[in-house]
């Protein structure tokens, strides 16, 4: 991990020093003149003359330091492109120095002279790019301290929000054997940061019906119903609900996922919940004036003999029935429960629920956008904005009202796949699902199966696990009044 501090100085124990190029020049300002050397001359000399330099490229070249700096360890710089220092460019930036750090315990200087969000989203993607996770008995995270000339609440919003993300991608790293929904229940009352947190399981849950179908079949130690609940010192304060899908692990039940080495990756199923769980324990440093509340759906999704099978019909938290025609498509059944709870008890004036739902998602968006889906303009236009502000973009897709009657059912009050008529459009139909228990909420439907998980180390992200969603959401609350 990196630990940022303000230095308007080069300290004493500098190891490496971070010159930014923007627009293909050095901008050393005065911290060229510790220099013997034209750091412009080498980037010629080091850059290739037929191509521009990408944002993230880093040239590294050896130096010597002049007399007054002979104490100091630092023997080399690298000039990283920020680009144009576009958002977008600046994230790429960090991400890169974040990633050239990792394994390491280094003393850095970056030598910027940016705007406030400028460094912030520099310093959060550093630290996003150096993200590690590992049970190799033989492997030691390190940790490398990096100063910079910059605003002493640009550090502490960037190290507290960035530390939240890379909290998040934990939980989900975490494999099942251990990981379980008792497990995310002890978390959520350690990282829960002076918030409220209230565990209900067994015949607590009686009235979560979908909650009890999908965890029933993974009775030891069941699933749980977490809430945690932040309350801000200012009377009267908005009051933001999440809802996130928290499935340990998921085997697709009796309706088992084919072919079987697609379920490996399963394990990220409750990204939804760590996301929650990671704004939640940020909250507090970062002196958040709404009130917010998590509710944590978590289950297992296994194969026993108490697991739910194709046919059987539920009865959610309010007494909705629902007939379930597909096992694999459990997170939309625990998401009910939870909206559900969220409308009858809470009357959140935002309710937002956050899920690896479908892959269909992945289907046009790809791997940058996570599917959005709410009827309140308003509120796209705010989690649009911010996800253009944070780089956890989001794109808003249609809730298509000729699809609703693909939802109707023989025996119960709805089925829970949209099947029926074969719309297709699966991200879609499971949107129109979710939206029968709202009850006319400003809600929002964030369907993150495309960008919760990478599969390779790209940019900000590692190969697992993206902690999407925790950016968005801070940049979002924050900005709340």
């Amino acid at each position: 991990m990196l630990i940022f501090k303000r230095s308007d100085q080069l300290p004493k124990q500098t190891t490496q020093i971070f010159i930014p190029i923007i627009d293909g020049k050095v901008v050393s300002g005065d911290y060229g003149k510790l220099f013997d050397l034209d750091l412009q001359e080498q980037l010629t000399f080091f850059a290739p003359a037929d191509k521009p330099i990408k944002a993230g490229e880093i040239f590294e070249i050896p130096i010597s330091m002049t007399e007054s700096m002979l104490d100091n360890s630092c023997n080399r710089i690298s000039m990283v492109s920020l680009g144009k220092a576009e958002p977008n460019e600046l994230r790429l930036a960090g991400a890169s120095i974040g990633r050239k750090l990792r394994g390491k315990s280094e003393t850095v200087f970056v030598a910027v002279n940016l705007k406030s969000t400028q460094t912030k989203a520099l310093l959060i993607s550093a630290n996003l790019g150096n993200f590690q996770w590992s049970l190799k008995r033989e492997q030691k995270l390190s940790e490398s301290q990096i100063f910079i000339p910059t605003d002493d609440g640009v550090i502490s919003s960037a190290q507290v929000i960035s530390d939240a993300v890379n909290r998040a991608r934990e939980l989900i790293h975490t494999p099942s054997n251990i990981k379980n929904p008792e497990w995310i229940a002890k978390q959520a009352k350690h990282l829960a940061n002076g918030a409220k947190v209230e565990v209900l399981s067994g015949n607590a849950l009686k009235e979560f019906g979908g909650l009890r179908a999908v965890g029933g079949s993974s009775p030891k130690p069941g699933p749980r119903f977490i809430k945690m609940t932040y309350s801000p010192r200012k009377p009267g304060a908005k009051h933001v609900v999440l809802v996130g899908k928290g499935i340990t692990y998921d085997t697709g039940g009796i309706s088992l996922k084919r072919p079987y080495d697609i379920m490996a990756p399963m394990k990220s199923d409750m990204a939804g919940v760590a996301a929650c769980l990671a704004v939640m324990s940020a909250l507090r440093e970062l002196k958040v004036e709404v009130k917010v509340t998590a509710l944590l759906m978590c289950a297992e999704n296994a194969i026993s003999s108490t697991a739910q099978r194709p046919s059987d019909v539920i009865t959610h938290y309010g007494g909705k029935t629902v007939e379930v025609l597909n096992t694999d498509a459990e997170g939309r059944l625990v998401l009910a429960d939870g909206l559900a709870y969220a409308v009858r008890n809470l009357k959140p004036d935002y309710l937002i629920d956050i899920a690896t739902l479908t892959g269909s998602a992945t289907l046009g968006l790809g791997k940058q956008y996570a599917a959005m889906y709410s009827r309140d303009l308003k509120l796209v236009n705010q989690l649009k904005e911010a996800g253009e502000q944070s780089g956890d973009r989001v794109w808003h897709m249609p809730l298509v009202d000729d699809y609703i009657p693909a939802l109707e059912s023989d025996i119960a009050d709805i089925n829970h796949t949209a099947d029926k008529f074969h719309f297709n459009g699966g991200s879609i139909t499971a949107a129109l699902f979710l939206e029968q228990f709202v009850d006319g909420a400003n809600w929002a439907h964030l369907d993150i199966a495309g960008v919760g998980r990478a599969e390779a180390d790209a940019g900000e992200n590692p190969k697992g696990g993206t902690g999407w969603g925790v950016r968005l959401l801070l940049q979002w609350i924050g900005s709340l009044k």
